[in-house]
């Protein structure tokens, strides 16, 4: 049999393979914790042998921040996919602040919350975490401002939409031990108003 035949087959497991160790990191992260998630917990509930998965992600640092990477990817994906729906106008912008609100209290920001914390004395995960942290908030930014429909060479964009982002993380973790949805859904009504305030003044400016 041809080469050719066979390689997409082989590659196509082996993606099939490393979704299935990034879904279960993700997972073992929200269920377990940084401590209760062993590359041999997260290659059993994948039902990966441990071969494969060190085969794919030596260390545990390699493997949950490639787990956060790729979630993070396809939440993104899934954003502008919601965000088609939402309407066009004045209430586009509740809507979209609704959607990042969410994405910061799912099971992926739990996850990377927990890297978070481990990586303050874990220096490999810190290494590893931080370049990809710098990377994923880049890419949010720039998320949020197309979903918004802004300009961020307009003088205060940038600041207001990184001030949203600021604000969504916070109330994140916030509603971390508890549910804060009353506080958060109250705070959020007012900041949505001076976010359009912020954004049609500059508008009008300009």
């Amino acid at each position: 049999m041809p080469a050719s035949s066979t390689r997409v087959p082989q590659q196509d497991r082996s993606r099939a393979t490393q979704a299935r160790l990034l879904e279960a990191t993700v997972e073992c992260l929200v269920e377990h914790g940084w401590s209760g998630t062993t590359t041999t917990v997260v290659a059993a509930r994948a039902g990966v042998s441990r071969g494969a998965q060190l085969h794919h992600y030596p260390t545990k640092a390699a493997l949950v921040t490639a787990a956060v990477a790729h979630l993070t990817e396809r939440r993104a994906v899934e954003l502008r996919t919601e965000a088609e729906a939402l309407p066009a106008g004045p209430r586009r912008l509740d809507g979209v602040v609704d959607l990042l609100a969410a994405a910061f209290t799912g099971p992926l920001f739990v996850a990377a919350l927990e890297l978070w914390v481990a990586a303050r004395t874990d220096a490999e995960l810190r290494d590893a975490l931080v370049p990809l942290e710098a990377r994923i908030g880049r890419e949010m930014h720039r998320l949020t401002v197309e979903l918004l429909g802004v300009d961020e060479r307009r003088p205060g964009v940038r600041e207001s939409v990184q001030t949203t982002l600021d604000l969504l993380r916070g109330l994140g973790v916030a509603n971390l031990l508890s549910d804060d949805s009353t506080r958060r859904t109250t705070l959020l009504h007012a900041w949505k108003r001076q976010l359009a305030a912020l954004l049609t003044a500059e508008g009008e400016r300009h």
